[in-house]
């Protein structure tokens, strides 16, 4: 990948689920920087809030799936020099509005009416059938002053 966080370029964080595209974890543009499309997929491909019984019986949680989302954006980051309070902008990609409540209840557990502008929207599908939500966000995170 050419380029890097610091100078503008985009980043793939070592130990987090490699995306499942040509894309980084997030890019830097100036004091802005721009997380990609995140999930509650882990580094080794399972997913949180998704467990399947000993009949192969799927069950999807959405409170538990938005939490790990939120929690990988932290993440995310946590390695631009930045956190979850650096948050302006949230763009959540639910596949069924009927998960609003649980998505919602979580949501409010990290930000209030003080926090992000946000933006929810219902999607037909994500990526993979074990997934009921998606968020993309967009943090300003000022450089230090030294990096110039």
């Amino acid at each position: 990948m050419s380029g890097s966080a610091q100078n503008g370029g985009g980043r793939v964080i070592p130990g987090k689920a490699r995306p499942r595209g040509r894309f980084p974890h997030y890019r830097r543009a100036g004091d802005f920087v721009f997380v990609s499309g995140t999930s509650s997929r882990r580094a080794d491909n399972s997913f949180a809030g998704a467990s399947a019984d000993e009949y192969g019986t799927v069950s999807l949680d959405i409170a538990e799936q938005t939490r790990a989302v939120i929690e990988n954006i932290g993440a995310i980051l946590a390695d631009a020099g930045g956190s979850l309070a650096d948050v302006v902008d949230v763009t959540s990609f639910l596949v069924n509005m009927n998960d609003f409540g649980g998505y919602n209840a979580v949501y409010a557990e990290y930000f209030d009416e003080a926090g992000p502008a946000r933006t929810t929207v219902a999607v037909h599908q994500l990526p993979h059938p074990h997934l009921l939500i998606e968020i993309k966000a967009t943090a300003f995170i000022p450089r230090a002053s030294t990096q110039g």
